[in-house]
Formats: C-alpha cells, sequence, structure tokens
C-alpha cells in the first residue's frame, strides 16, 4: 500500500472513530433517512489475518437467500449484491416494522490489493463470509543509468 494511500485510509478510520466517540446528536435521525431512502444495507466486518494474508468480510444477511447474492472485486472493493425478500403481509395489521428488505447492493472498501482470483466465500446461519488473499508487494531491483 502506497504511503499516501495508507494515510488517507487511517485518516478515514480516524474520522469514524471519532465520530462514533463524540458522537452526533442528528447522526441516527440522518442515518435512519439514508437507510428509508436507499433500503436494506447489510452491515459487515471486515479484518486482517493469517499466516497466508487475507482480508476477512463478514456481512449480517439473515433471510437473504444465496441464490440471490451476487459477489464481485472491482480493485479495492467487493461489491455485495442481493434481495432480501419482502415478508408475506395479507391478512395481518402491523404495529412496527424495522426488518428490512428488498434488492440492496453494499460496496466495501478493502484496505489493501487483494487477489481477487483466489477469492473464496461460504454462507451460513445468515452470514456471508468472503476470504480474498493479500497482494504480495512485489520488489524490483532498478538499475541506475550513469550515463556512459
Amino acid at each position: 500500500m502506497s504511503r499516501q494511500r495508507e494515510v488517507l485510509v487511517n485518516f478515514e478510520r480516524m474520522w469514524r472513530e471519532m465520530d462514533e466517540l463524540l458522537g452526533d446528536p442528528f447522526a441516527e435521525q440522518r442515518t435512519r433517512a439514508a437507510r428509508e431512502r436507499s433500503g436494506f444495507v447489510p452491515r459487515v466486518d471486515v479484518y486482517y489475518c493469517g499466516d497466508e494474508p487475507r482480508a476477512v468480510v463478514k456481512a449480517e444477511l439473515p433471510g437473504v437467500d444465496v441464490d440471490s447474492l451476487g459477489l464481485e472485486v472491482a480493485g479495492r472493493e467487493l461489491v455485495i449484491t442481493g434481495e432480501r425478500p419482502v415478508q408475506e403481509t395479507e391478512g395481518r395489521v402491523y404495529q412496527q416494522v424495522e426488518i428490512e428488505a428488498g434488492p440492496f447492493r453494499r460496496v466495501v472498501e478493502l484496505g489493501a490489493d487483494v487477489i481477487a482470483e483466489r477469492a473464496r466465500a461460504g454462507y451460513e446461519d445468515g452470514v456471508l463470509r468472503v476470504e480474498l488473499p493479500l497482494a504480495g508487494q512485489v520488489t524490483r531491483r532498478v538499475p541506475i543509468d550513469t550515463g556512459s
């Protein structure tokens, strides 16, 4: 990861942590309004681990049929698409509806280059787990031209 990119990723992480720590009295309302406009957005965890270094992305997708899921890796982004079906409503009068449904598209930014061709995914108990091997840094000697 380039130094410039690393600084940017760390700055974004720091900004999110400050928001979480200090809070914002209107953040919940903005988040709820944004969610209502965009529909269902799955929550994700992203971490890095292993003897064979890899990024692991876990997404909460209860109620989503594995056949409706799509995964795509583009550069440093993992794109998760799918649809959580709308529950049957006939013959029911709801007091409260909080379980979001419908199509979704979640873009997860990764903090390192990955080898997309070696990615693996599994889905169990409503949790999607995607493992993406990290691309090793390529080191190459650069000859120095002396001009003679």
